[in-house]
């Protein structure tokens, strides 16, 4: 079913209607069962509260400890902890049965949300259960968290009843209207389709939303708002023709040509008689790493996924013909990997394998807003799913996909009593790096990639560990990453630990992410597909960028390519679409001459014009770039 306007206008209905009655909901638990108003900003003394249970209190410590995380931040007061909280939650809700559903349509689960009550899975589990469960309501919470529990070894940012995100449940009242409304006629054919994750990501946040915002400052005040005003879906037909210039070029070019994928890639501009030389070393695909600096839902990464199927296809045939050692693991990969034959009994062993590697090894997003990295991970486990499901193999028999690469750029955690007390716990040189590296950090929601954190390491490696003669920047970064594997074990354990609150645990997550986010900085990617962000920055980051980007301050979008450039090895290839004022308007004069030409050379432009990025008045091009330097 294509997205016309007619679809996309049902689907946001079901999406403001679900957001309300959520909201709502959430609102009502805070006020009268954990003393939390949102509406005043207040919060009672958690001893006030006589009326609940056990459990209740236990989570109305967690939310407690959650707003107090929240509000560590200077410009989060009690009120907007508050709001985040509700708005959090009833997102999370959202994602999880969308994300149930979408499952079910897919024949990767049992039915469990369709047709509520009487969805086939609850049926069978209250049957084998028994009365033990109590009323039907009740019954079936405890299924869906079951579900969910079942499906956070795979998806723990989403579907771990024990995150911050997930610690409320809407009551039976509520419940019964969101599954009336999610399996509501109008959008039924919907739950099929990949693209819907992410316009219930788009339309979570309102049009009116962003129309208040805008009203309010011209520029973005802080790191929600400019997430949620340059919040754009990529249409489809935009996303295949930069994956196809960018990823399915270069795998054209590697193979001389010969690929299956110069007839799957619609998009694909080759001249008739091209036929390029072939690479001395066909790239092993566990290698080719893609890059989405701004992913909001992953739609570049779920195309490219398509791609990477066939990419890996294509790398067994060729080992099988050249034989091991054929494939070029060194560029991009490292020593420890085996040939593919060496490393499967069988084709259909590494067949088997291939959607989860394409999700260990091959795709990369980051994105200021964490829901986005929610729906991100959550679009690509899906889109693995859904390949072992039309390859036939059974979900017992599909392997653990590990960690993948989304990382939410959210800020360092604030809190100086407990980084105090972690520190404490470290020795006193990685702790210094520890405090050092939050510091490094303290852009990170504004700025997410744009934060060239791989360019101070080697300085913050020689300030806190001393000089040792002459220190290559190699030798600082193999230093970092011991150190670095040293933090990141003492912060989960320091997690983990009894002694730790679970303001504790917020605190050591955040903490990981931004290593995570370093991680990313310090990758070199062999393609970078985008829809970055466009006009002005947050202005608490608006002198740091024009330092670090003089060629590119104009706006946001010119500051992501030359980022993207930076972040990519020579003869790899940037895909975009923004705004197609930067080719002419003189504003963008240093950026065209230094940047688009000076480190990198245009290979395929498309004006686009208007209409195309949703409510966005803006003219659209979109284009490729090759990076020469």
């Amino acid at each position: 079913m294509a997205f016309d306007q007619s679809t996309r206008n049902r689907l946001q209905r079901f999406v403001t209607d679900a957001r309300r009655t959520l909201e709502e909901e959430f609102t009502r638990q805070l006020q009268n069962d954990y003393g939390l108003d949102p509406i005043s900003g207040t919060a009672s003394p958690l001893e006030s509260l006589r009326h609940i249970n056990d459990q209740q209190r236990e989570t109305a410590r967690i939310l407690r400890d959650t707003l107090a995380h929240y509000c560590a931040s200077a410009d989060t007061d009690t009120k907007a902890g508050l709001d985040r909280i509700v708005r959090e939650q009833a997102f999370t809700v959202l994602n999880r049965l969308a994300a149930l559903r979408m499952a079910e349509a897919r024949g990767l689960l049992m039915e469990s949300v369709g047709n509520g009550y009487q969805a086939k899975g609850f049926q069978l589990y209250a049957r084998l259960a028994g009365t033990g469960l109590g009323e039907t309501g009740d019954a079936y919470r405890v299924y869906l968290q079951s579900v969910f529990d079942e499906l956070s070894q795979d998806l723990p940012g989403l579907f771990d009843r024990f995150s911050p995100q997930g610690r409320l449940f809407p009551r039976e009242a509520a419940l019964i209207q969101i599954l009336s409304l999610i399996n509501h006629g109008e959008i039924e054919p919907l739950w099929a389709e990949d693209e819907t994750i992410g316009w219930i990501y788009q339309y979570f946040n309102s049009k009116e939303e962003r129309k208040a915002m805008r009203d309010a400052s011209q520029a973005p005040r802080n790191s929600r708002e400019l997430a949620v005003r340059n919040q754009f879906f990529t249409p489809r037909y935009v996303v295949e023709f930069l994956v196809d210039n960018t990823l399915g070029r270069l795998w054209f070019n590697w193979t001389g040509g010969q690929t299956g994928l110069r007839d799957r890639c619609q998009y694909l501009l080759v001249k008739p008689d091209e036929q390029p030389d072939p690479a001395k070393r066909l790239r092993d695909p566990r290698t080719i790493k893609l890059l989405d600096p701004a992913c909001g839902s992953m739609h570049f990464g779920l195309y490219a996924f398509d791609l990477f199927l066939e990419i890996y296809r294509e790398a067994w045939a060729w080992e099988q013909t050249h034989g091991p050692g054929c494939l070029d693991s060194e560029t991009g990969g490292s020593a420890d990997l085996k040939p593919l034959s060496q490393t499967y009994a069988d084709q259909d062993a590494f067949l088997h394998d291939v959607p989860r590697l394409i999700i260990e090894h091959n795709i990369y997003g980051v994105d200021i807003d964490p829901r986005a990295a929610q729906i991100a991970s959550l679009a690509l486990w899906l889109r693995a799913q859904r390949a072992w499901h039309e390859a036939g193999v059974k979900a017992n028999d599909r392997p653990q996909v590990g960690r993948g690469h989304v990382v939410a750029a959210v800020a360092p955690p604030a809190e100086v009593d407990l980084r105090k007390r972690f520190m404490e716990e470290l020795d006193p040189l990685d702790a210094e790096l520890f405090e050092k590296t939050l510091f490094l950090l303290k852009g990170l929601p504004e700025l997410g990639v744009l934060l060239q954190v791989e360019k101070e390491l080697p300085a913050l490696v020689r300030a806190v560990f001393g000089e040792h003669g002459d220190l290559f920047r190699e030798e600082d970064m193999a230093q970092w990453q011991k150190a670095e594997a040293r933090l990141q074990e003492a912060l989960t354990e320091f997690a983990r630990a009894a002694r730790s609150t679970y303001q504790g645990r917020l605190f050591a997550e955040d903490a990981l992410q931004g290593l995570r986010m370093i991680d990313h900085s310090r990758e070199l990617f062999d393609v970078v597909v985008m829809n970055p962000p466009f006009g002005a920055m947050t202005g608490g980051t608006k002198s740091e960028m024009t330092a670090a980007y003089p060629n590119s301050k104009n706006d946001l979008l010119a500051i992501f390519v030359e980022r993207g450039l930076q972040l990519m090895r020579a003869g790899s290839r940037l895909g975009a679409i923004t705004s197609r004022t930067c080719f002419y308007l003189s504003s963008f004069q240093k950026w065209r001459e230094e940047i688009v030409l000076g480190i990198a050379l245009p290979e395929v432009v498309a004006d686009l014009g208007l209409g195309v990025m949703d409510d966005a008045w803006v003219e659209a091009a979109a284009y490729t770039l090759e990076k020469q330097v």
